[in-house]
């Protein structure tokens, strides 16, 4: 009988240790899952915080995001229902930064088509008042209509590329 009180004794104590054990164990991973999600939100803050100034640094950070959810599934989903949305960069976000990003454009297309203007007329004004020849002002207007451009060609490129880009994340 005080054999069988004994092993009872014992197996009760394994049990016990068995539970804390996996108390801990738990207790554990929910602290990892706690700290990967803190540096996952630390490191996209960076990320965001790029592409608020500049939409092109989507284009570098979305494909780590999609990467990270990939290999931190549950931390995601935790910072997913935080943020109310999918972190880091929402459906919206991405929306918004192309519209920034268009915006951004509009604005630079206006003002070289002004800068370049301005640097024509003083071309000719200096040009004229020099006594330089008809054919050297035409000369020189040219070479700035080539100049501008080439220049507004470049942006252009550059413009649509992200621009097909952005677009493409929203999808």
């Amino acid at each position: 009988m005080l054999f069988i009180i004994a092993a009872l004794l014992v197996a009760g104590s394994v049990v016990a240790v068995g539970l804390r054990v996996t108390q801990e164990m738990a207790a554990a991973r929910h602290e990892e899952t706690h700290r990967r999600t803190a540096q996952l939100m630390t490191l996209f803050a960076s990320g965001a915080s790029a592409a608020s100034g500049d939409p092109r640094a989507l284009l570098v950070w979305q494909p780590f995001a999609v990467i990270a959810r990939k290999v931190f599934p549950a931390e995601f989903t935790v910072l997913d229902e935080a943020s109310g949305g999918r972190f880091p960069f929402t459906a919206a976000y991405i929306e918004s930064a192309h519209a920034r990003w268009s915006a951004d454009w509009l604005a630079w297309e206006r003002t070289h088509d002004a800068d370049y203007k301005l640097k024509a007329a003083e071309a000719e004004q200096q040009l004229t008042a020099s006594g330089a020849s008809a054919t050297l002002v035409r000369a020189r207007l040219e070479a700035i209509d080539r100049e501008k451009l080439e220049l507004y060609q470049r942006r252009y490129s550059e413009y649509v590329q992200v621009s097909k880009a952005l677009q493409a994340l929203m999808k």
